[in-house]
C-alpha cells in the first residue's frame, strides 16, 4: 500500500500531498522536507527507486514536477511507476498537457482527480475514461449549484440526483438561516 504522494518543484516547493496513513504534522514536514532533499540530490539519469527507513521511495520526473510515492516493503516499484504515470496521464487529459502552473491554480482538481484514481493508497479506478467522465459530471453540478445558487434559474433539465441534492442544499441552508442565534 501507498504510504503517501507527493508533488514537488525542481525548487523543492510542494505542490501537491496525500497521505494515506494517519502521520502527525510535524512528521509530515519532516518526511517532505527529507524526500525533497534526497529525490533533487538524486543523479538525474539514475534509477527511480531508493530506500529510505523502512520504505521504497519511487520517483518520475515530468517537466517540471517531482511525483513521488512512498511503498510498503512488499509493493511493487515498477506497477508504482505506472500509477504515476497514470495519474499524470489523468491530469494531462483534463488540463491539455499539464503543467505546474495548472497543479497550483487548480490543486483542487488535481486532489479531485487523484481522489478518484487512487483510495487509500490503493487503485480505485483504472479507466481514464471512468475518471474523466466522473470529472465532468462533477464539473456539470458545480455549474448548476453555482447557477442555482446565485440566479435561481429552473434546473428541470438534470438528473434527478442532481436536483435532490439542489432541494435538499437549499432546504439545509434555509433551515439554517432559520435557527436564532443566541
Amino acid at each position: 500500500m501507498m504510504r503517501f504522494l507527493l508533488l514537488f518543484s525542481r525548487q523543492g516547493k510542494l505542490r501537491l500531498q496525500k497521505w494515506f496513513t494517519p502521520v502527525t504534522e510535524r512528521e509530515k514536514k519532516k518526511v517532505i522536507r527529507e524526500m525533497t532533499l534526497m529525490v533533487l540530490a538524486h543523479p538525474p539519469r539514475s534509477c527511480n527507486f531508493l530506500h529510505w527507513r523502512d520504505l521504497k521511495i519511487v520517483y518520475k520526473r515530468y517537466a517540471s514536477l517531482y511525483f513521488c510515492c512512498g511503498l510498503e516493503d512488499q509493493d511493487n516499484e515498477l506497477l508504482t511507476l505506472e500509477v504515476l504515470h497514470r495519474y499524470v496521464e489523468l491530469l494531462d487529459k483534463y488540463f491539455g498537457n499539464v503543467c505546474e502552473l495548472d497543479i497550483i491554480f487548480n490543486f483542487e482538481k488535481a486532489y479531485f482527480i487523484l481522489d478518484e484514481f487512487l483510495m487509500g493508497g490503493e487503485i480505485l479506478e483504472t479507466s481514464k475514461t471512468a475518471v474523466g467522465i466522473a470529472m465532468e459530471e462533477a464539473e456539470t453540478l458545480q455549474e448548476v449549484t453555482h447557477t442555482h445558487t446565485h440566479s435561481h434559474l429552473s434546473v428541470t433539465h438534470l438528473p434527478k440526483y442532481v436536483n435532490m441534492f439542489l432541494l435538499f442544499s437549499q432546504q439545509t441552508m434555509e433551515e439554517y438561516m432559520s435557527k436564532p442565534t443566541y
